[in-house]
């Protein structure tokens, strides 16, 4: 028995659908070889990222909206993103690429909201002495700017479901993870039933990160904040967190802050057997800093002088090569290189890392650029 599909008063479907489909398969690709010969040398998708970069399908980039001061050192950058953008949660972070005289950096920096209703999405940005990517963004970049986007990334988000109370360590620009979380959670109509204790420091009262807004989430009873500025009082102690939080063993830990700060607080919480959840900036750097040595990259013919103590990317961005990057952490294995000869020694262990020439691979051996330094002279293609 055959079945025919009906539509209407008993009338056969229409089978123009199919008929539309395989026109559209076969046509298709022949509208776009005509639409990309038309543009030699550019290419359709060229023209189409000139009039519409933040299109579906094409390359993720965002467009900036809004450059909000927060401090006399720092800024929010709202972004509106592209239709590749798939959300995020409170506390993650983006990679985000940006044309510095010519040369695109990555950085990444915390999303400093929850989804918003608007689909914008924002970094607050702190600027860094000779830092290329901050002074941009600080002071420089205007709305309107094109920037370029990974997907959020980061497990540093809120425990789900959340616990009867809840200790958050922040300083400097480590309170941009942590803002985030916390307006997710207040601006929701059902305020969370959480107690929350906030310790903040920062070099003064004027260098505080959105300080209105927490103090106000201070005065409405939502956290209690212990604010703490350097220039007065010193740096926070860990030895301190009894005195400041008596009911420190209760609490699970975030925090997100300098190296010496987590650093700190890692040991402090492991001897103490609490828990500790931490957001870190950069990598951790344990091993002694070695001679250092000359990169050379076989594409361009370009030599970078890399110093013991710094990183093949660092060094070869402030040389001005373009170099591909993305956490900076050692985490995403975004700035990768193949390493053809020489050796390489990583900063987080000292571990050295050899390419020899007929006896590793005829491709190299791979290596993060943003946690290796060089040893001696070695040859990266690029």
């Amino acid at each position: 028995m055959t079945s025919t599909a009906m539509s209407g008063a008993g009338r056969p479907a229409s089978t123009g659908g199919g008929l539309r489909r395989t026109l559209r398969e076969k046509v298709a690709p022949k509208v776009r070889d005509f639409a990309d010969a038309a543009v030699t040398p550019l290419s359709l998708d060229d023209v189409l990222d000139h009039f519409h970069p933040l299109r579906g399908g094409s390359e993720l980039r965002g467009r900036v909206v809004r450059v909000t001061p927060e401090t006399p050192r720092s800024a929010t950058v709202l972004i509106k993103p592209g239709r590749g953008w798939t959300g995020h949660v409170p506390g993650q972070f983006v990679r985000l690429g940006v044309d510095v005289d010519g040369v695109r950096l990555w950085r990444s920096y915390s999303l400093t909201h929850g989804p918003r209703p608007d689909g914008l999405i924002s970094i607050t940005v702190k600027l860094v002495p000779g830092g290329a990517v901050s002074t941009h963004l600080v002071r420089r970049v205007k709305p309107g700017t094109l920037v370029h986007l990974g997907t959020a990334e980061g497990e540093f988000v809120m425990p789900d479901p959340m616990p009867a109370k809840l200790l958050l360590v922040t300083a400097g620009s480590g309170i941009t993870p942590v803002i985030g979380m916390l307006r997710n959670l207040f601006h929701k109509a059902e305020k969370p039933d959480v107690d929350i204790v906030l310790i903040h420091s920062a070099l003064a009262r004027a260098e505080v990160i959105f300080g209105r807004e927490i103090r106000g989430y201070a005065e409405a009873g939502l956290i209690r904040l212990v604010e703490l500025h350097t220039d007065s009082r010193g740096r926070l102690d860990v030895a301190e967190l009894d005195q400041l939080v008596p009911d420190l063993d209760e609490r699970p830990t975030y925090a997100c802050g300098p190296v010496g700060l987590l650093d700190s607080l890692e040991t402090h919480h492991a001897e103490r057997g609490l828990e500790l959840f931490v957001e870190r900036f950069r990598p951790v750097l344990l091993a002694e800093p070695g001679e250092g040595g000359t990169v050379t990259f076989t594409e361009t013919g370009t030599d970078v002088e890399v110093q013991g103590d710094s990183t093949i990317l660092d060094a070869s961005e402030a040389a001005g090569v373009l170099m591909p990057s993305g956490c900076r952490m050692g985490i995403c294995m975004s700035c990768v290189l193949p390493l053809k000869e020489g050796t390489v020694r990583d900063l987080r262990n000292g571990e050295l890392t050899h390419a020899v020439p007929g006896e590793t691979h005829p491709d190299g051996v791979t290596v993060q650029t943003c946690v290796t330094s060089a040893a001696g002279p070695c040859t990266f293609t690029h």
